[in-house]
């Protein structure tokens, strides 16, 4: 199994940014195409979720064919490795919002090693923007064009925290009571609701300062959200401070609170 030490880097996450933007070209041309359908869980899943993870699926299997490919999507999900690395993907983060016609909704890989994201990539469809970070490498934006062309990359980082006001992201479509009372428990903050993992890219780009969530989610929900976080400067773990467990037997996270540059308001595990 290659080891974080061999691929974990800048000239991987560059390797894998035609990969997402194809998946995101896939995205584009499946909109407002096709009906929508169920999972087992009842959660939606349409076309375009599908298309582009055949999309990322078949780019990954040709560029590493030995690694472990771990996605929400995938009929016969693997379990992750007990050692080595792996991809986690989410073909297409925010299907609720892309139902509705909303542009709140990205595309999701993560490099993981260790049960521990060191390389992430979130790409935007219907914004046009990537944003990517490495562990101990720094993380960027960059933009795409209609044809593909993609543009040279922009270093971004988290803000410290404001002297007044914090900007606070919460889930558009999952905001539970737990994180509701989290929020009513922060002073001078302002609100604002945003769907799929593009929270996480508005906190490594420093237009924002604090996302929690204090209800389950997956793991490919969120780890490339925390490797741009934590590679622009910011934080990310559980609500009690401690670090996040991937790699669960049903791969499911139970809360986390992400941050910019400033200590995160903690709960009492």
């Amino acid at each position: 199994m290659p080891s974080a030490d061999a691929i974990a880097s800048t000239e991987l996450s560059v390797a894998l940014t035609p990969i997402i933007v194809r998946a995101a070209m896939t995205i584009r041309a499946q909109r407002g195409k096709g009906s929508v359908q169920r999972k087992p869980d009842g959660s939606p899943v349409t076309a375009a979720d599908l298309a582009a993870e055949e999309v990322i699926g078949a780019a990954l299997d040709r560029l590493h064919p030995n690694m472990p490919v771990i996605s929400e999507e995938r009929t016969k999900r693997a379990q992750p490795p007990a050692q080595g690395s792996y991809f986690l993907v989410d073909p297409l983060d925010g299907t609720r919002e892309f139902i509705k016609g909303l542009d709140e909704y990205v595309i999701n890989i993560a490099l993981m090693t260790a049960h521990a994201p060191v390389l992430g990539l979130i790409a935007a469809p219907a914004l046009g923007f990537i944003w990517r970070g490495v562990s101990g490498g720094g993380a960027a934006r960059l933009a795409f064009s209609a044809d593909g062309t993609i543009s040279a990359a922009t270093t971004i980082r988290a803000r410290p925290r404001p002297e007044r006001e914090m900007t606070v992201l919460v889930s558009r479509s999952h905001l539970d009571p737990r994180t509701q009372a989290y929020l009513d428990g922060l002073p001078q903050k302002r609100t604002i609701a945003c769907g799929s993992a593009l929270k996480f890219c508005r906190i490594a780009e420093g237009s924002a300062d604090l996302y929690p969530r204090l209800a389950p989610t997956h793991d490919w929900d969120i780890a490339a959200g925390q490797a741009i976080v934590v590679a622009a400067g910011g934080s990310m773990g559980a609500p009690d401070g401690s670090p996040l467990r991937y790699g669960t037997t049903d791969l499911q996270i139970p809360g986390f609170v992400a941050a910019g540059a400033m200590d995160a308001p903690r709960i009492a595990a």
